[in-house]
């Protein structure tokens, strides 16, 4: 009941944004679920964040495409959450494996499965190293200290709205000023 309601206001929250990323990316430990994988065992039944699902799946909805980018050094473990979960199939890229990279190994293998640039994308961590790395890649990227939640979804799509504008913004004018109208515009 209670990711229902969630996904019905991240539907709202997505409603106010005419650009969408193409591709949420997310990482798992402390952004989807609150623990590290390496100190769980495989029988454990683990749990998400309260809003994290409901957000999941306002995004499928909505056409967004998902992905997980984990720097996990037990990727069995992982896997075996996301099958409990039920939520392995909703992602279309699960790189999840140890790396000295900050994710930047993550990404590109994202991007090269997805064929989806970095500047279409929209990432949430809990570590600033890796919003950093990601950052310089072109990936909108937010840091998210308590989980993903309702607040970052907003804030994500805000700054992906925010990123994309100069140029947008640029064309909108453009075309505005060739048809000398100024009442077509794309605050977000």
């Amino acid at each position: 009941m209670g990711d229902e309601r969630v996904k019905n206001e991240a539907l709202e929250i997505l409603g106010l944004f005419q650009l969408l990323p193409r591709l949420v990316v997310f990482d798992l430990d402390y952004t989807l679920w609150p623990f590290y994988c390496e100190c769980r065992s495989k029988r454990d039944m683990p749990k998400l964040y309260p809003q994290a699902k409901g957000i999941l799946h306002a995004l499928k909805d909505k056409g967004v495409n998902l992905a997980i980018a984990s720097r996990s050094p037990t990727p069995d473990i992982a896997n075996t959450f996301l099958d409990k979960l039920g939520i392995k199939s909703m992602f279309v890229s699960q790189e999840i494996f140890s790396s000295w990279s900050h994710k930047t190994d993550h990404f590109q293998r994202i991007n090269r499965r997805t064929r989806i640039p970095y500047n279409e994308m929209l990432f949430f961590d809990d570590e600033g190293r890796n919003i950093d790395a990601v950052s310089k890649m072109g990936v909108t990227s937010i840091f998210v200290g308590n989980g993903v939640n309702l607040g970052a979804l907003r804030q994500g799509l805000s700054e992906f709205s925010q990123n994309h504008s100069p140029t947008d913004g640029k064309k909108q004018r453009q075309k505005s000023s060739k048809k000398s109208s100024s009442s077509e515009t794309e605050d977000e």
